[in-house]
């Protein structure tokens, strides 16, 4: 159980989340992330920046009950029938709003809720769902300094308690899955995931600059899934350190399924052997409908 009081900056993170399975699946990626909710102290919320909120706009959600999304199609029925029944904090739509200033939020009572990016997470890290859920979206009209120095401005939150959680991929290229390979990365997926991992060890902010790395347009072909990352590494920034790697591999070839921490190690939570859960046969090979 997550502890009730802490001293210092609530931790923040970032998750590769990988397939929606995950939800359902017990594998060494699920063990580090219900590692890291154990591990943290209770926080006040949580407020996620997720891969599949990527809209023409920045805005928050700011509803009292958060409806879980199931955002994607062709998956076992029992991930449609997965409830993460979290409440929201409708007051800390207008905090994010005033810690960003002068960048404008926009505060959503009725149109989103809580994404399979956030949900498939927080169901290992935080079974109970008792723990408020936000989310912030990320603006697709911005570029990578964007979304670095808003990351940035959240700093402020931590210190009320709040978790900033990113969840994307660091590499995600959906075309380039072969699901018989669920532990195993491509030659071009490794050499993309260990340079930005040592970035985010040693100069977070310098990930904002891996759009000129070669391998770039193959392993960040949409920039949704990895633009989550640019809020930890801001967040890392403003805290004038590194992160730490809570658990790291790839699925499928073109995933990469590294995962960071900020003020908060957790010694060994990577250490299992299970991979990622196999692919549903219903998956196209574009993985279009995750």
């Amino acid at each position: 159980m997550s502890r009730d009081t802490t001293a210092g900056p609530m931790p923040a993170a970032f998750i590769g989340h990988g397939s929606p399975m995950n939800a359902l699946d017990g594998n060494r990626y699920t063990q580090a992330w219900r590692a890291f909710g154990e591990a943290v102290p209770r926080p006040r919320a949580i407020l996620v920046v997720s891969a599949h909120w990527y809209i023409n706009a920045t805005a928050v959600t700011a509803m009292a009950r958060p409806r879980t999304i199931h955002d994607f199609y062709g998956f076992p029925r029992p991930l449609f029938d997965v409830d993460y029944p979290a409440p929201g904090l409708p007051e800390l739509a207008a905090e994010v709003a005033d810690a960003v200033h002068p960048t404008w939020v926009g505060a959503d009572v009725d149109s989103w809720g809580i994404d399979h990016g956030t949900w498939s997470v927080l169901v290992h890290a935080f079974p109970r769902a008792d723990v408020p859920v936000v989310q912030l979206s990320i603006n697709a009209d911005k570029d990578f300094d964007y979304h670095l120095e808003l990351g940035a401005r959240l700093a402020p939150l931590r210190e009320r308690g709040v978790l900033v959680m990113g969840s994307g991929n660091v590499v995600h290229n959906l075309r380039g899955m072969d699901g018989s390979l669920p532990d195993a990365g491509y030659d071009w997926a490794r050499r993309f995931d260990e340079q930005a991992k040592e970035s985010m060890l040693a100069d977070p902010v310098a990930v904002a600059a891996l759009d000129g790395h070669r391998d770039f347009d193959r392993a960040v072909p949409t920039p949704d899934h990895f633009l989550p990352l640019l809020y930890l590494a801001g967040l890392a920034g403003a805290d004038g350190g590194g992160t730490e790697v809570l658990v790291e591999g790839y699925a499928y070839g073109s995933l990469s399924m590294t995962a960071y921490t900020l003020g908060l190690a957790c010694p060994g939570a990577g250490d299992g052997t299970v991979p990622a859960p196999p692919l549903p046969g219903d998956v196209p090979p574009d993985g279009s409908n995750i």
